[in-house]
């Protein structure tokens, strides 16, 4: 399978803004580690989005469906409650029936400073909607991922 390797050229990273609230915190206060796979997966479709890729009409036109294959999460410090998080995906990898993103998850600090709360690698796959067995990706989509 070829691959494609990110960056070649520096990437746009996309950013998403996610306030904390009680329902993402556990009984320490902070956010459960669990959440973070959540705001990781707005952000993403939010990317997809960005790139004109709208997953429903995507599912229906093509028959298939992105699933989540592979994460790695990197937890560094804790997000709380009131804070205000900056989830952002970066293409580094796209292959044939899948692509590789890295996301992160920064506390917004003011004057333009963040902290790195949480890091993810996350693989995404390319299914038969009925079957869920991978294939090729549309080339369209490829091409809207990979420009």
């Amino acid at each position: 399978m070829t691959r494609r390797r990110w960056p070649r050229r520096p990437r746009r990273r996309n950013f998403w803004p996610v306030r904390i609230y009680w329902e993402d915190t556990d009984a320490g206060g902070i956010v459960f580690y669990a959440n973070y796979l959540k705001f990781f997966e707005r952000a993403r479709t939010e990317w997809l989005r960005a790139r004109g890729i709208h997953q429903q009409a995507l599912r229906e036109r093509a028959k298939g469906q992105f699933v989540v294959s592979e994460v790695q999460l990197r937890f560094e410090r804790p997000a709380r409650l009131d804070d205000v998080l900056q989830v952002s995906a970066r293409l580094v990898e796209a292959g044939r029936a899948s692509f590789t993103l890295e996301q992160r998850a920064l506390r917004h600090e003011g004057a333009g400073g963040s902290t790195l709360c949480c890091a993810a690698t996350v693989r995404v796959g390319w299914v038969d909607a009925h079957s869920l067995r991978p294939k090729r990706l549309p080339e369209d989509v490829l091409q809207r991922i990979c420009p």
